[in-house]
């Protein structure tokens, strides 16, 4: 039953990583839209879209590690 429960909240631990992706595909979609809109601000744009990329993917890094701590820390 514990090896279960587990694996359950693993699995819950993980949707975090569903919503990273979305929030990755957001900060990209929106570079896309304001370069296309004034091309002169594309670098500056640029800049800001890696630190959101970065601040976004380091959520989806500390929901993965969560995910293993559940499953590598709880052991009977």
């Amino acid at each position: 039953m514990l090896e279960g429960a587990k694996s359950i909240g693993a699995g819950a631990a993980t949707i975090a990583l569903a919503g990273a992706a979305i929030g990755i595909g957001n900060v990209f979609s929106s570079l896309i839209h304001s370069v296309a809109r004034n091309p002169s601000l594309a670098k500056q744009l640029f800049g800001y879209a890696i630190l959101g990329f970065a601040l976004t993917e380091a959520i989806a890094l500390f929901a993965l590690m969560m995910a293993f701590l559940i499953l590598s820390v709880f052991q009977i």
